[in-house]
């Protein structure tokens, strides 16, 4: 069953805390379709009158929030060991590479690697558990952490509900074709922005591991 055809079965209650919990997991450093059951959910919220996207929106901001600090927390206290467990357990995800890119980026990025990792689906991961081990500054964590849970959950739900709206809307004025193209749009421009986001992260990684020239 799809994820969307199974949350119309269950109450509006169960919708806000599914999606709170599921984000605010894998906020801690457990892979999760966070984003999948945000989307499916805010897409829902477009159809079904009984789903408030503000109250959506509020509990998927919550979830970021509160995982990534309960994440930090258990960075700052386990240390390099548990990303070394994190790695056997989850080796695909926790790998040395990506552990590796993931922490060039917060040492060259700082705060901004917390607020900008919301959006890319490997950092969303690592943002928590990574900042408490690299000991960042919990006052600039908390704050990127609060920003990027507020734009990306927030952003996130706002935009997905209004393009359901739309949609709904193209659906009854031109049938089919119009929906069709419409998500085609959307999944092309987020491969686009999901690329680009990784090559620019490729880029930087090669320019640190270029040698530094010898001094005459």
């Amino acid at each position: 069953m799809h994820v969307q055809e199974w949350l119309e079965t269950i109450p509006a209650v169960a919708v806000y805390v599914l999606v709170a919990v599921v984000i605010g997991v894998e906020s801690l450093g457990i892979p999760l379709p966070g984003e999948i059951v945000l989307v499916s959910s805010a897409l829902l919220a477009s159809q079904h009158g009984h789903i408030d996207p503000y109250v959506l929106g509020a509990c998927a901001t919550a979830g970021a929030i509160v995982g990534d600090s309960i994440g930090y927390a258990i960075g700052r206290k386990g240390g390099r060991p548990l990303l070394a467990k994190l790695g056997r357990r989850f080796p695909k995800h926790f790998s040395e590479a990506n552990i590796g890119l993931a922490e060039n980026s917060f040492q060259k990025w700082g705060m901004w690697a917390v607020f900008f990792g919301r959006f890319i689906a490997l950092l969303r991961i690592f943002a928590g558990p990574l900042a408490g081990v690299l000991r960042m500054p919990y006052w600039k964590f908390l704050i990127a952490n609060v920003l990027g849970g507020i734009v990306w959950a927030g952003g996130t739900t706002a935009v997905i509900y209004t393009v359901g709206v739309v949609a709904e809307a193209w659906l009854k004025r031109f049938s089919w074709l119009g929906l069709v193209l419409a998500v085609l749009i959307g999944v092309v421009s987020m491969l686009v922005v999901k690329n680009r986001a990784k090559k620019a992260a490729q880029r930087a990684e090669a320019t640190e591991r270029e040698p530094v020239p010898a001094a005459d």
